[in-house]
């Protein structure tokens, strides 16, 4: 088949599969040119097909020299309809990996549940014995609790009173305002049992239990906090709650592992295009003005570069520095005053008129696309391909 970006609201519901590897690859060649980390040499990534968590594995493999195991829920290709993104993106990575000669496998499941993390435990013992990093990057709508069968829902949401902001379509590149009512009780509980850090204490006690999780292992999961122009709708409503859930349970794990050696973070990483981003409202408008800012000085960074930052500068070869939160803070550079001051001038001036002129919207379009497989220079768009596309590791 043809593949051609389709569009469901703020979702793109097709994906090419040589643009996936063609984005993959860039990021490998990247990694692959900056001097060597001697960081982590086991690794598990939970949430690792896309943004963060993908970048946390080029990293890992293609810079440290890692074996990874990386856990997902993708949808392989079936029919007439392409696979994920993730899936194509999975696919890449365990090619490049494994004829590069590194260990690279793959389990496609809900992380959440009981089921997937026993596998992830039991694949541990058998091939290496014990982990000595460990991502938690998920980033999902939903959640099944593994112990009350409840599925929960996330919604985002300002808490208190309705959230009116400017927001774009950056398809049309349309300035209008956005109102959002405030959340329920109930839709903030929910909101914190997908996103907050319940799930991820849940891991680290499980490969505790499972005897699997090294000595002196590093733990850690990525957040964000951004600009008060979105804090109502971000640090201070729904999702805000949920970060907050996850910074604390950032503390009770980093206490868990400390007599062993061990240590847990949460790294604050500046704002990317993901599929999630583009669905909250004023992100799509705010990361426009601020890619062209961060442009002009020279400091504008996507998901690989920043995680190199991470592992290069904090994790391995020197202490991290930490906020008075005890956070990494990989948003320095977003929140630099000079930074942000511009941004907030440009905010209060931009139109549908003044767009184009004002701000980077035509790059953040375009990372949109490339989230998905499109619009990477060298790929033939038009060219009659199989949408199957096998991750070697996982029989489907």
């Amino acid at each position: 088949m043809i593949i051609k970006p389709k569009f469901k609201g703020f979702i793109c519901t097709t994906a090419h599969p040589d643009g996936c590897a063609a984005s993959v690859n860039e990021q490998i060649d990247y990694v692959k040119k900056q001097p060597h980390v001697d960081g982590p040499k086991h690794v598990l990534v939970i949430g690792a097909s896309t943004g963060y968590g993908l970048a946390s594995r080029i990293v890992s493999t293609f810079n440290c020299g890692a074996a990874t195991i990386g856990v997902f829920f993708e949808k392989p290709p079936g029919g007439n309809k392409t696979a994920t993104a993730g899936w194509y993106n999975s696919a890449a990575f365990e090619e490049n990996a494994i004829d590069a000669g590194y260990y690279a496998k793959s389990i496609n499941g809900d992380a959440f549940s009981t089921d997937i993390k026993n596998r992830v435990i039991d694949l541990i013992k058998k091939d290496w014995g014990s982990v000595d990093l460990v991502v938690y990057s998920l980033a999902s709508p939903r959640r099944t609790h593994p112990v009350s069968g409840e599925t929960l829902v996330s919604s985002i949401k300002p808490i208190g009173e309705s959230f009116t902001s400017k927001n774009i379509d950056f398809h049309k590149e349309l300035v209008s305002d956005i109102t959002v009512a405030p959340a329920t009780d109930d839709e903030v509980r929910q909101a914190v049992g997908v996103m907050g850090g319940e799930d991820w204490e849940m891991w680290v006690q499980a490969l505790q239990d499972g005897n699997v999780l090294a000595k002196e292992a590093t733990v850690i999961s990525y957040s964000y906090i951004g600009p008060e122009v979105t804090h109502p709708i971000y640090r201070d409503g729904t999702i805000g709650k949920a970060k907050e859930s996850l910074e604390s349970s950032a503390q009770k794990i980093n206490g868990l592992l400390h007599k062993d050696g061990g240590r847990a973070f949460i790294s604050v990483n500046k704002a990317v295009v993901t599929q999630a981003s583009t669905a909250i409202p004023g992100m799509s408008l705010y990361m426009s003005l601020l890619f062209k800012v961060m442009k002009e000085k020279g400091l504008h960074e996507h998901c690989i570069e920043q995680i190199y930052r991470l592992f290069h500068t904090q994790l391995y070869g020197t202490t991290p520095t930490l906020d008075a939160k005890d956070r990494i803070r990989l948003d320095d550079w977003e929140m630099k005053p000079e930074v942000q001051q511009t941004v907030k001038k440009l905010w209060e001036q931009t139109s549908t008129e003044n767009l184009t002129a004002i701000s980077a919207v035509d790059e953040y379009r375009n990372d949109f696309f490339r989230l998905f497989g499109f619009g990477f220079a060298g790929v033939d768009y038009e060219k009659d391909i199989p949408s199957l596309k096998k991750i070697p590791s996982i029989n489907e």
